[in-house]
């Protein structure tokens, strides 16, 4: 039987998209359900939180960079720096014998390894969930699954893709479901002993706010009159602590396993995309999520779909006042289904006409995404 090296690469959200689909795959493996003998996975590793979640289900990790939310850089010097980082992935791939590059998510981990396998002549499957904000070079990835058929239409529609297959669901939410299964979570006692509050509001920094957002945010959720903890996230935490007035807040270090914090929160408020919000369907935690730059994005659905509010910060105190709870959702479900389908995916990649896409909806993305810029 043939033996196959297979790469992934990803962030955090990336990394725990993939994961579950590598356990499946070691599992169809044993079960002799694949077509092929894995013999290696390489992990590409894009920053240290990433590499700590990938190494465990990879033979090797090599780094990519790091990303640059956030830093001010000169278009000059970021050309430099993802050159630099396009070479890092070049040669953590070459004279490896990979037969398949794995890529989940839309930040640069995914342009500087579908960049560098494109010249290696790497076999490229793309897990695509930002279906209104991709990456532009997913058009150079040979298959790019979407959670649902409407997706699937519009990336066909609008930006010319080829090879687009609906998996109906997200592959991460099967990573958090599993982690709660497997006892990884803090007990919530401790939580509450060391923060001193049983129940509290879980405030989670990121996505599209700006440093000019947080100060107004803190207000709104001081005038709730409730107990709460803010992740800061990738803000700094000193500047957060220094804008809290109510006694009622704190805020947590600069990072914490936010999911065992979902897991011991009464409520959630929080501003990220669709990472957080699977997890906060997952968990089927009452949420708010705050308004951001991106009006139209996947997590924006999904969210709708839950029935998780989308508020602008001045809107916080009157819409969790009418919180309702969430959706009941087959979040999970799905999710299996969905890992079930790319696995067979990849174990009749070699079978399959995967022509790319090619350069004309590598301009189409492009030019999409010039809002965004």
């Amino acid at each position: 039987m043939e033996s196959k090296n297979i790469a992934i690469a990803g962030e955090i959200t990336p990394s725990k998209t993939i994961i579950p689909i590598i356990q499946k795959l070691r599992e169809y493996e044993k079960e002799e359900k694949l077509s092929f003998k894995i013999n290696k996975i390489i992990g590409l590793y894009h920053g240290e939180s990433s590499k700590d979640f990938l190494k465990p289900y990879c033979d090797e990790v090599h780094s990519i960079g790091e990303g640059r939310r956030g830093k001010k850089n000169s278009k000059g010097k970021l050309a430099y720096l993802i050159s630099k980082d396009i070479l890092k992935s070049f040669n953590a791939l070459k004279g490896k014998g990979i037969d398949l590059l794995i890529t989940a998510g839309n930040a640069g981990d995914v342009r500087k390894a579908i960049v560098a396998a494109n010249v290696l002549r790497i076999p490229i499957l793309h897990i695509e969930q930002d279906i209104y904000n991709p990456i532009e070079v997913i058009s150079q990835a040979n298959l790019v699954t979407v959670p649902t058929e409407e997706y699937k239409e519009y990336l066909e529609k609008n930006y010319g893709l080829q090879n687009v297959v609906n998996i109906n669901g997200y592959p991460m939410a099967k990573y958090v479901d599993n982690h709660i299964k497997e006892g990884n979570l803090i007990d919530k006692d401790e939580i509450y002993g060391e923060y001193g509050m049983k129940e509290f509001v879980l405030v989670v920094l990121g996505g599209d706010l700006k440093d000019e957002d947080i100060e107004p945010l803190i207000r709104s959720v001081e005038e709730l009159n409730l107990k709460a903890l803010i992740a800061p996230y990738r803000f700094d935490r000193n500047i957060v602590q220094d804008l809290v007035l109510s006694p009622n807040i704190k805020v947590l270090p600069q990072y914490v396993d936010l999911l065992s914090f979902m897991d011991a929160a009464s409520h959630l408020i929080y501003a990220a995309g669709m990472g957080m919000t699977i997890e906060a369907g997952v968990f089927n935690i009452p949420s708010l999520k705050i308004e951001g730059f991106h009006k139209t994005h996947g997590s924006v659905d999904l969210a709708k779909s839950l029935n998780i509010p989308i508020v602008k910060i001045e809107e916080i105190p009157k819409a969790f006042e009418n919180l309702e709870e969430q959706k009941s959702t087959d979040l999970v479900k799905n999710s299996e289904i969905a890992i079930e389908k790319v696995v067979d995916l990849i174990n009749e990649f070699d079978d399959m006409d995967l022509d790319k896409s090619g350069l004309k909806s590598t301009k189409k993305i492009w030019d999409s995404r010039k809002v965004f810029r």
